[in-house]
């Protein structure tokens, strides 16, 4: 009994006072912060205790969800949050991320990006005996959701999980877990079992071969092994077929690609005729560029570049491109290896790119154009480059991560 006084005693009501970065609603106590799941400001929930958090009142800026997943999946943070709060929480997010270090920017309004549209899905899949779940892990747990529906992924990759299901029974030995790789290309989708079987019988092969052509998979990888490929695996950037490995980064929405895209070629220099893209991957900015300018071409991916050097050996009316196997993290490009590049073009990962960013703020290059999937980092890199005597333009925001924490942004450094 005194454990039970003891848990009643710890539940306490709260009034929500803000959003946290991770979409938690926050308040201040006596103890200190609280985030609250799910919680907006305004909002008095009723929290701790070891009971489940009770929403007392709702915010007028509260929605309804549009997944029946939405709290449950983890894969969404945000879809009860009306359209205005929304896009305000977003920009401030990246507001706070340049104001931390002691920068202003210019946010210019947040670029929706349509539901359904996300091409890229990696699920978690496990198998008993008899069945299989296909699904997104609950946020903070190990639980896989088995999902049914999602309003963010793209209609064909949604439609093909009933399949998936069906070929996971054979590409995956019973009571085993996995990691299952979807991508909508061009024709179709790519799909890679990661944990699959290390050898799939002849009469698997086959039935797994006219399951593709259910679902529209064009290529099946099984735990590295080819099984099947009904159509070429290609990706157009540029205007020009890229074969993309399986699992490789891909822009995630295409929507937003072909945004950035713009922008990219949009900010180059007037009279620029050599430009570094820098984390090129498999050449989503190389092949835009270099139907204008000549580009030097880096990454530590392999298999990226190798897709990138084949795409450029058989495209026509490229300006010459030069592919260089680097890890820009630990071996940066250097001030004079920088030389006769009118721009640089980077595209990070999360982590930003604070060591080759400060070799370009030392090189002579005027003009760095900026694409981060996290504004925490493009700000600490932002002011390297200010502090070096670059102006920043305004940040556009791009929704690419629709219903989380996440916003693609963009910006042009002059000197």
């Amino acid at each position: 009994m005194s454990d039970q006084r003891d848990l009643r005693a710890d539940r306490r009501e709260v009034t929500i006072e803000r959003i946290g970065a991770q979409g938690d609603g926050a308040t201040s106590t006596a103890e200190g912060g609280v985030f609250v799941p799910f919680a907006l400001p305004g909002e008095r929930w009723v929290i701790g205790g070891g009971a489940p958090d009770v929403r007392l009142t709702s915010s007028m800026d509260r929605i309804d969800p549009i997944c029946r997943h939405f709290g449950v999946c983890g894969g969404c943070t945000a879809q009860h949050m009306s359209t205005v709060f929304y896009a305000n929480w977003k920009r401030q997010a990246i507001q706070l991320a340049f104001s931390y270090r002691g920068l202003e920017a210019d946010i210019a309004p947040l670029t929706a990006i349509a539901p359904r549209s996300r091409r890229r899905a990696f699920f978690g899949v496990e198998r008993t005996d008899r069945t299989i779940r296909i699904g997104f892990r609950e946020d903070g747990e190990h639980t896989l959701v088995d999902i049914e529906e999602c309003p963010v992924l793209d209609p064909l990759i949604v439609a093909a999980l009933p399949v998936l299901k069906d070929m996971a029974l054979i590409a995956m030995p019973p009571r085993t877990n996995g990691r299952l790789v979807v991508t909508k290309l061009d024709a179709g989708l790519d799909v890679s079992f990661d944990n699959g079987r290390k050898i799939v019988p002849s009469d698997d092969r086959q039935k797994l071969a006219q399951m593709c052509k259910q679902a529209r998979i064009i290529r099946l990888i099984i735990a590295q092994d080819a099984i099947a490929e009904h159509a070429p695996p290609v990706v157009t950037l540029g205007g020009v077929g890229v074969m993309p490995p399986p699992s490789i980064f891909l822009q995630a929405v295409p929507e937003a690609e072909a945004l950035l895209i713009d922008l990219v070629m949009s900010a180059l220099p007037a009279k620029a005729k050599r430009v570094a893209d820098l984390f090129c991957g498999i050449g989503t900015f190389t092949l835009p560029l270099a139907r204008k300018v000549q580009v030097l071409a880096a990454d530590s991916d392999k298999r990226a570049l190798a897709a990138l050097q084949y795409a450029v050996n058989q495209a026509t009316g490229l300006k010459p491109v030069e592919i260089r196997l680097r890890d820009l993290f630990h071996e940066p490009f250097s001030a004079r290896e920088l030389e006769g590049c009118d721009a640089a073009v980077i595209d990070p990962p999360r982590a930003g790119a604070a060591e080759q960013t400060e070799r370009i703020a030392k090189s002579k290059i005027k003009t760095v154009i900026a694409v981060s999937c996290a504004p925490a980092t493009l700000a600490r890199d932002a002011k390297v480059l200010i502090d070096a005597g670059f102006k920043m333009g305004p940040v556009t925001p791009i929704d690419q991560f629709i219903f989380t924490p996440h916003t693609e942004a963009f910006t042009v450094f002059r000197r």
